[in-house]
């Protein structure tokens, strides 16, 4: 399995496009400091800051679609020119395969948190808007980590249909689909999609100001809902996988 995420990673060194879209990981943080510069508001709570600049739109669309453009870039070509045919002759095992892309976007999913929470510091405390404290970065390191864990997991229905795809078109529809779905079905049903439901393990000790969400907390359900949607995504990619031979 270490061999596997070693050669994937070794394969994403050329791609410039995959280290480009790191990038986005600044774009709320950007907003968040434009947007208290604007009002010329100092002594800010931070995680009212952190709310705008890791909290919202970082995590319920851009990081989900920027991991599920990951996705489409690690099975596009093997599946463009048919070389899984090559793997399974090595023999190379299915699983070990599509959880050796699983863990490639869960790196990439903490290292983009990472990147930005150290952004959000930075765009929050340089300017004075928030006062340095080492509680607030230790909370913001801490809900960044886990939003960067459970989105990961939340995103292995997309690996998996990406799997079955050779084209990139109908991935990158379905990743857009698939993101926009768990904004839009959280005022309905917090716990149906697994998007909204990293949204209540997020906000589930209500620490976060303005984030109000429209149903009862319940973590351990959100947890099962995004384990049932796991283990349904790696059966339909087995299925898949075991079908190209």
């Amino acid at each position: 399995m270490l061999k596997l995420i070693q050669i994937e990673f070794m394969k994403l060194r050329r791609r410039k496009l995959v280290w480009l879209m790191l990038l986005a990981s600044l774009v709320m943080p950007f907003f968040a400091f434009l947007y208290y510069g604007y009002f010329g508001k100092t002594g800010i709570d931070p995680a009212a800051f952190y709310k705008w600049s890791a909290f919202g739109y970082t995590m319920l669309i851009i990081l989900p679609f920027v991991l599920g453009m990951l996705c489409t870039i690690l099975m596009y070509n093997e599946n463009r020119y048919d070389m899984l045919k090559q793997l399974w002759i090595v023999p190379v095992s299915r699983l070990g395969y599509f959880f050796s892309k699983f863990f490639v976007v869960l790196i990439y999913s903490v290292c983009f948190m990472l990147i930005t929470a150290i952004a959000s510091v930075l765009f929050s405390v340089l300017p004075g808007y928030v006062v340095f404290e080492w509680g607030s970065i230790f909370f913001l390191m801490k809900k960044c980590l886990e939003i960067a864990l459970f989105t990961a997991f939340a995103m292995l229905p997309v690996l998996a249909v990406t799997a079955s795809q050779k084209g990139y078109i109908l991935s990158v529809c379905i990743t857009l689909i698939y993101a926009f779905a768990g904004f839009f079905m959280t005022p309905i049903n917090m716990y149906l999609h697994p998007l909204s439901c990293v949204s209540v393990i997020v906000s589930r000790s209500g620490d976060i100001p303005g984030l109000t969400l429209p149903q009862a907390v319940h973590a351990p359900v959100a947890i099962l809902g995004i384990f049932l949607w796991s283990v349904a995504a790696t059966l339909f990619a087995m299925v898949t996988l075991n079908r190209r031979k």
